[in-house]
């Protein structure tokens, strides 16, 4: 293997991999990336692995527990230990951008974040209160919607706001179309199509992807010709869907063929599993069910899975019980005739997002495998790092079926 330095970052390939003016050192250093090459239409583009073994297991949704794959032939046993000790990043070459996104990972900022805001509807109005109220690592809000008097209202309201421990709070300001993806993370809740409440819509979710699909192909194109470099963050539902379109449209071009110059798949998350986990808890404490070890995958929606415990205490009836009623949660928030959208915005938004600000695990639909899957992950300076934990059989083979509908669904 090959060593190379590059703007403070270890690059391990081949000759013909590395930039032009990296240049040759004798040993690894941290941070290591490995490059590779892999198709982009179902492989990662950019992620963090902890043991050697990680870096050429197949990419499934066994990358959720610890790697049980073999060490790459002609490993030597000093890299594998540095690997263990440090982890690493893998790097897909197969993203034209894959070089710009890595460098704009050499200097992590923990502090002074700008968020884009999209849609003040009454999703994004209770992201926006989150984000003002709990977003102390964030200096700026941006808010865009079609409704100017909106944006002025919000603008007004939200720089009134006190602070509770005299710290300041974020800034919102009213951000101009051609300035979007001027910022580190871009929040999208906009809607179209929602099902009234009386619709008698069972999924209301996947009721909305054609119209909110054909909506973000905008916003996606935006992003790509903005060489945005930081992460596009899906909100309206369905999300899980949704995430992998706006993928997929930043990656093709002005006659619509796939060039992957676009958006690297880590560069988006789709943020719905949040509010799931928070109403798996909820209702696990009014049937009497232990949830401490509990745990919600897959989609936000009809494919959504809830184990009462992840590991060896996983029960199929008990979980099957908790991922009904939280499936049909929003349902009975319906039915007193309201729509449900202030839990969603807090915990599988507002949440969420200052979480992955923090580098802390969150719930969020990433890439893995040609689908966007809800799991915990961890946004870190090597990639997205999956947080992975022994799954009981039964329950790996569920999540197996709800990650290959996913990968199913015809998104393109």
């Amino acid at each position: 293997m090959i060593y190379k330095s590059w703007h403070g970052f270890c690059l391990c390939g081949e000759e013909a991999d590395f930039p032009s003016e990296a240049q040759v050192v004798s040993s690894p250093f941290a941070p290591l990336v490995f490059l590779v090459w892999r198709d982009p239409m179902k492989h990662r583009g950019y992620f963090a692995i902890q043991s050697l073994e990680e870096l050429t297991e197949e990419e499934s949704i066994r990358c959720l527990c610890p790697c049980e794959a073999a060490l790459p032939e002609q490993t030597s046993e000093p890299l594998a230990e540095f690997v263990q000790e440090h982890g690493a990043g893998v790097l897909n070459l197969a993203f034209q951008r894959a070089f710009p996104w890595l460098l704009s990972q050499a200097t992590p900022k923990h502090s002074g974040f700008k968020i884009t805001l999209v849609g003040l509807g009454d999703v994004g109005g209770t992201v926006l209160t989150g984000l003002k109220l709990l977003g102390q690592e964030i200096d700026e809000i941006a808010i865009f919607d079609p409704n100017q008097a909106q944006c002025a209202r919000y603008e007004m309201e939200m720089n009134q706001i006190l602070s509770p421990d005299g710290r300041p709070l974020p800034n919102v300001t009213i951000c101009p179309e051609e300035e979007l993806f001027d910022c580190d993370l871009f929040a999208f809740t906009a809607s179209r199509g929602v099902p009234g409440l009386n619709s008698g819509v069972k999924d209301v979710r996947m009721a909305q992807f054609e119209a909110n699909r054909d909506m973000l192909d905008h916003y996606a194109k935006l992003a790509r010709a903005a060489n945005f470099q930081g992460i596009f963050c899906q909100i309206s539902d369905p999300v899980d869907n949704l995430a992998r379109s706006v993928f997929l449209a930043s990656n093709r071009n002005e006659i619509r063929q796939y060039d992957f110059a676009g958006l690297l798949p880590e560069q988006v998350q789709g943020f719905g599993l949040g509010v799931m986990a928070a109403r798996a808890a909820y209702l696990a404490r009014k049937e009497g069910i232990d949830f401490t070890k509990g745990q919600v995958y897959g989609p936000h929606g009809q494919g959504l899975i809830v184990a009462n415990d992840r590991g060896n205490g996983y029960d199929t009836v008990l979980s099957e019980t908790l991922t009904r009623l939280t499936r049909e949660a929003n349902l009975r928030v319906r039915e007193l005739g309201f729509k449900p959208y202030i839990a969603p915005g807090l915990s599988s938004a507002a949440i969420s997002l200052v979480r992955l600000l923090r580098g802390q695990d969150h719930y969020g639909a990433v890439p893995l495998d040609g689908a966007y899957f809800g799991c915990l992950s961890r946004f870190t300076t090597l990639g997205v790092s999956l947080v992975r934990e022994a799954i009981h059989p039964a329950l790996l083979d569920r999540l197996s079926v709800a990650h290959q509908s996913l990968r199913e669904f015809d998104d393109v």
